[in-house]
């Protein structure tokens, strides 16, 4: 894959991808606009620029590379140089295309950059695309229908005003049911009344019948054991990792002697020994006692989650 392929990549993702001993190329957010001269709708967008100034390796570009190819970071670094000197060579006769980026041409010792306006790498705009809409003329369309009224005027007969019979005994119906409608209304409220009454007689009784009476407990009532899970310190101050166990211990024994409830972790995926200088519940805790074994104990400390 081309060089240009790469930095393309980068930008849907990053605001800046930095070409080392060539310049960066800077991304832009810009809003959505329209063009009132030409109706046309451009959605949201990344504007890139170049800046030759930016000539600093970040390690973004020699990274993404090595990774994606899957060789070494000092490969890529080496692949990057190889290619500006091409395109050095290159702009000396003439411009060069960054695939769709923009093209780059050198006047005077000094790049050029002109940007593709045609591809948007703001990826919250996928699928989004310019498009024109005619120009709605409201006073022609206005005028059009006051010539229509002008030669078909709407006119209204006597007959046409007059409901016909057959909506009367609709009305009527519709009157009819609302009344059956409002007196069925007040049968509920009359039997939700009574039931309220009912039910509050029942309740005095009740209660009357609890106050009277007398509970007797024959048996005792077996105990109920709840069981209290301890919350485990999984957040660990970490003292140092060591190749050699034998020398672990006796960090532990030197951590113990100056106070701390120091202890073997156990052994890394390198094979190498956990020490830690304390454990503790939550990461509040654990960064509390990390800041002050950094100002007095041990400054490369650092805090390991690590279930027990």
């Amino acid at each position: 894959m081309k060089l240009a392929n790469y930095i393309s990549d980068l930008l849907y993702r990053y605001d800046c991808v930095i070409v080392p001993t060539f310049g960066g190329f800077v991304t832009n957010q810009k809003s959505a606009r329209i063009d009132a001269f030409s109706n046309t709708f451009y959605p949201p967008y990344k504007q890139i620029s170049f800046n030759s100034q930016l000539t600093d390796n970040d390690g973004l570009l020699a990274n993404y590379i090595a990774s994606t190819d899957n060789i070494k970071y000092e490969c890529a670094v080496n692949y990057i140089k190889f290619e500006i000197e091409e395109w050095r060579k290159r702009l000396k006769t003439q411009e060069i295309e960054i695939d769709s980026i923009g093209t780059i041409s050198e006047v005077n010792d000094k790049l050029i950059f002109e940007p593709n306006e045609k591809v948007n790498f703001l990826t919250s705009s996928f699928g989004l695309s310019e498009f024109t809409c005619q120009e709605v003329k409201r006073e022609v369309l206005k005028k059009q229908v006051e010539d229509l009224e002008e030669r078909a005027p709407i006119t209204f007969t006597p007959e046409s005003k007059k409901a016909p019979n057959y909506l009367k005994y609709a009305a009527a119906f519709i009157i009819g049911i609302s009344a059956i409608g409002f007196g069925g209304k007040i049968y509920r409220d009359y039997q939700e009344n009574q039931m309220a009454t009912v039910i509050e007689v029942e309740q005095n009784n009740l209660e009357q019948r609890i106050e009277k009476a007398t509970f007797e407990i024959s048996k005792t009532l077996p105990a109920i054991k709840v069981e209290i899970t301890a919350q485990k310190k999984n957040f660990h101050v970490i003292a140092g990792a060591f190749r050699y166990p034998e020398n672990a211990n006796v960090r532990v024994e030197q951590l113990k002697a100056e106070g701390f409830n120091a202890k073997i972790l156990g052994v890394n995926k390198w094979g190498l020994t956990i020490v830690s200088f304390d454990s503790f519940k939550t990461r509040e805790e654990s960064e509390v006692q990390l800041e002050q074994i950094q100002k007095n104990e041990e400054k490369d400390a650092w805090i390991l989650f690590q279930e027990l």
